[in-house]
């Protein structure tokens, strides 16, 4: 509330967000997650961050349900900076909305998952992640965790041996105070080749990838795509969701690839906020 709300059942198709968003690494810097969420709503989301980079508040764009239109991200300085672009003022008539997406159906599809060998937990904040290593150039990997399985089918163009990347997944109760459930399935680059630093927070990577694709019998409609290149960057353009619930890469990664995310949210299993009163 009231966002998921407003676009659902009022049918709102353009959001403005004046916000003061203090960026966390790996999944929820203001850029990532903004353009992920417009992307996951098929709706416009105009997000104005306040820029204040002692805050880690950094980050602005135009986002669409095809991707970003305009984006800024500068954590160096405190200039400000203006964005324009055109988007369609009824995203959902366009010829090129996004077709709806079952974000399930294609890891559900597959009859057996190989065997779960080398997880490991590894923390990101607070929230404890079953990761596995992506131990070759190629490959063919699940990992899971409570309901959800996650899937990556992966090859790698160049792969630094200081570079270490594993295959994550989360399905349980996020936050202190107040309790978000979430599932994720994500294809992180961990901070250097400590096993133990996967998950925290790192902003360069070297690795570029020919191809990935990611996949999460998901128990929710509620997915939203990131891809964050090195430099915390969008790739606009660069990669397509398909109908069965596949991330996928388009031609390979044009810059090196810090993560590629699958976020998804499962409103319904959240916790009661404990600050609210019932009338």
């Amino acid at each position: 509330e009231p966002a998921v709300v407003l676009v659902n059942e009022l049918q709102v198709d353009t959001v403005l967000f004046p916000t003061a968003w203090m960026n966390v690494l790996p999944f929820l810097t203001a850029i990532e997650f903004h353009s992920a969420w417009a992307m996951g709503m098929g709706v416009n989301l105009l997000s104005a961050n306040t820029h204040n980079i002692n805050s880690s508040m950094t980050g602005d764009g135009l986002f669409t349900p095809e991707g970003p239109a305009a984006y800024h991200y500068d954590s160096k300085t405190e200039e400000g900076h203006l964005l324009l672009a055109e988007l369609s003022s009824r995203p959902r008539l366009s010829p090129t909305y996004p077709s709806t997406v079952n974000w399930s159906l294609y890891a559900t599809s597959i009859k057996t998952f190989p065997g779960e060998k080398d997880t490991f937990s590894g923390a990101v904040r607070r929230d404890i992640f079953t990761f596995r290593q992506l131990r070759h150039k190629a490959g063919n990997y699940t990992v899971c965790q409570g309901d959800l399985c996650c899937r990556l089918v992966y090859q790698m163009s160049t792969k630094s041996k200081d570079e270490v990347y594993v295959l994550g997944a989360f399905d349980g109760l996020h936050g202190s105070l107040i309790k978000y459930h979430w599932q994720i399935c994500t294809l992180l680059k961990c901070q250097s080749t400590d096993l133990n630093t996967c998950g925290q927070p790192v902003e360069t990577a070297l690795t570029k990838f020919e191809m990935f694709s990611l996949s999460g019998t998901f128990g929710t409609n509620y997915v939203f795509p990131e891809v964050l290149y090195s430099g915390v960057q969008l790739a606009p353009g660069e990669f397509e969701v398909l109908h069965d619930g596949r991330l996928k890469s388009k031609h390979g990664t044009s810059k090196p690839l810090l993560t590629a995310t699958l976020f998804g949210r499962l409103y319904e299993k959240d916790l009661p906020h404990p600050l609210r009163t019932s009338s």
